[in-house]
């Protein structure tokens, strides 16, 4: 099915429960059916998110299939493969080989990446809307059954992907950011020596939307040969990035793994004092001009482009005041929101590297609206957190659940019937009953 165009909250409701009916498989929710077959990390995490309030155990859920692909290093992959339709999607279980790594689940298939570390944040939110009510020890037991969970991926991020040594995670592959194609990582991918040409037999040609999909193949190739080796990362692994929308989103678990911790028994001092490390290297390591930028840890520079991901430090409440009046004024200027007929474009507009049709180079996105809207809340920006949710809402009103948007047309691009689209447009009319 496609959703159609709703004129009214009630419709749109229905249309959006409709879809995630029908990408349910199970206790997981898949991206779009067809082109996603699969169980991804930000993906579900979102439908948790969005599920939160609306439908807290479908919620928990979410989160506990996601978490059974969970490492023992404590690393959560970036997709968890549903075994009968494994090589329906290119690179399956077979590129990836997760079944012979010693600290890989038995019996699930995954691969060897991981993406933003955003369960804490859904836990803690579904935990936030039942605590109030009659499923309020439903919410503790799975608060306690989660919290292990979290705090071992909390503790991978801090002992193995710390490769710049500043305090900030470092993602290893542009799939870990969530934004696969942003030209935050053309010029990290175009200093790659050797990865040109790096496909496998019987792969699609057609299957990545960039033009790096030779550099992408073969950074996976590397880090999967190496036996998904820490110390690799840290000596020879060619590609780590310092991304504030990944580290943003790390911050803001970390006040959600503080305020769940007491609930597991478990001590709330130590994610407080991560989110002050990792709060006070974003503002050392990556701002600059009024901005966060991602920092290319192998050339040892900023990456002198603006994208959306550069306001996801604005996640963090503890954020410096004037930090996030430099932040909301690049947000509001001509360079995103001011241009464009819909937020918020994905890359700044004026940007060489901006185009409005190709995935997080340009175009709007449901999600990355959702957390920036999330983030003017929490620093008081009523009338931008307003503005954020009636223009993602009408988005979706004139195009669909699409995957994402023109940015100055509204015009929907990308995947149809896209589950993180429509859960998260029921947060977003459930706050538009409530104002």
């Amino acid at each position: 099915m496609e959703a159609r165009p709703a004129i009214d909250d009630a419709a749109l409701e229905r249309e959006a429960w409709s879809v995630l009916e029908a990408n349910r498989t199970g206790t997981a929710t898949v991206p779009a059916p067809g082109l996603y077959p699969h169980q991804w990390n930000w993906d579900s995490t979102f439908v948790a998110l969005g599920l939160a309030r609306r439908d807290p155990r479908r919620a928990g859920e979410e989160l506990l299939s996601l978490l059974t692909g969970q490492w023992g290093t404590g690393m959560v992959p970036h997709i968890v493969f549903r075994p009968a339709l494994a090589e329906s999607y290119f690179p399956g279980p077979s590129v990836w080989r997760s079944a012979g790594h010693p600290a890989a689940p038995r019996g699930v298939p995954t691969s060897g990446l991981t993406q933003p570390p955003m369960q804490a944040l859904a836990a803690w939110r579904v935990w936030r809307h039942t605590r109030d009510t009659a499923d309020r020890e439903e919410a503790d037991a799975l608060v306690r059954r989660l919290h292990p969970m979290l705090a071992a991926q909390h503790d991978y991020l801090t002992s193995c992907r710390d490769l710049g040594g500043g305090g900030l995670a470092a993602i290893v592959h542009p799939w870990e950011s969530g934004m696969d194609d942003s030209p935050a990582w053309d010029d990290p991918l175009e200093a790659l020596a050797g990865a040109r040409d790096a496909r496998l037999p019987g792969e699609p040609s057609d299957r990545h939307p960039g033009d790096h999909h030779d550099r992408y193949v073969w950074l996976a190739l590397r880090y999967r040969d190496s036996g998904y080796d820490g110390a690799y990362l840290r000596q020879d692994h060619p590609f780590a990035v310092e991304d504030p929308m990944f580290n943003g989103i790390w911050l803001a678990s970390c006040h959600a793994l503080a305020e769940l911790a007491p609930v597991a028994g478990a001590d709330p001092r130590p994610y407080g004092e991560a989110a002050e490390r990792i709060r006070a290297a974003l503002l050392e390591r990556l701002w600059s001009g009024g901005a966060f930028q991602a920092r290319d840890l192998c050339a040892g520079r900023l990456i002198p482009v603006c994208t959306v991901g550069g306001f996801g430090p604005m996640l963090d409440p503890g954020m410096p005041a004037d930090r996030v009046a430099e932040l909301v004024g690049v947000l509001e200027s001509a360079r995103f929101m001011g241009a464009a007929g819909y937020p918020v474009p994905s890359c700044e507009i004026r940007a060489s590297r901006f185009d409005r049709s190709r995935y997080w180079r340009g175009p709007s996105w449901v999600n990355t609206n959702w957390l920036l809207r999330r983030a003017a809340a929490l620093h008081g920006r009523d009338d931008l957190a307003r503005r954020l949710g009636a223009a993602t809402l009408r988005l979706v009103r004139q195009s669909g659940f699409r995957e994402c948007f023109d940015p100055f047309d509204g015009s929907g691009r990308g995947g149809r019937d896209f589950s993180w689209s429509a859960a998260l447009t029921l947060d977003l009319l459930a706050d538009s009953v409530e104002a």
